[in-house]
């Protein structure tokens, strides 16, 4: 699945890096507790959250992530923006709530499973 193909089954407002939306990503994850992303999660493309600070894109970028997609209508500040830009990370952010952003992509085919048989994104 590509990131415009997200965008799209999200409804999602693209905030950075448009030119990577193209990107080719095969699992996703949702958390609004980072410690839990850098415990639990492995080769995950795409972070969604309702988390909105500076974390959240260090997160990202310590854990290799191509995308953040904001839910609840959560907007990011111009600081967190920059942060983004700066890694290269596309960050979306959609009206939608964690639970219906994670089932759409899951039921669109975003369903890479662990090594624990574990699917990403319904993490």
């Amino acid at each position: 699945m590509t990131i415009r193909e997200i965008r799209d089954l999200l409804d999602a407002q693209v905030l950075t890096c448009e030119q990577s939306l193209d990107h080719q990503v095969f699992s996703a994850c949702g958390s609004d507790m980072m410690s839990d992303v850098l415990a639990y999660v492995k080769d995950q493309a795409v972070l969604l959250t309702g988390l909105v600070n500076s974390q959240v894109v260090r997160t990202a970028e310590m854990m290799d992530m191509v995308c953040i997609v904001f839910v609840r209508s959560k907007q990011p500040t111009p600081e967190i923006l920059e942060l983004a830009k700066e890694a290269g990370i596309v960050v979306m952010a959609t009206k939608k709530r964690m639970y219906e952003a994670c089932g759409k992509l899951y039921h669109s085919g975003l369903r890479k499973t662990d090594s624990k048989g574990d699917a990403g994104a319904a993490q």
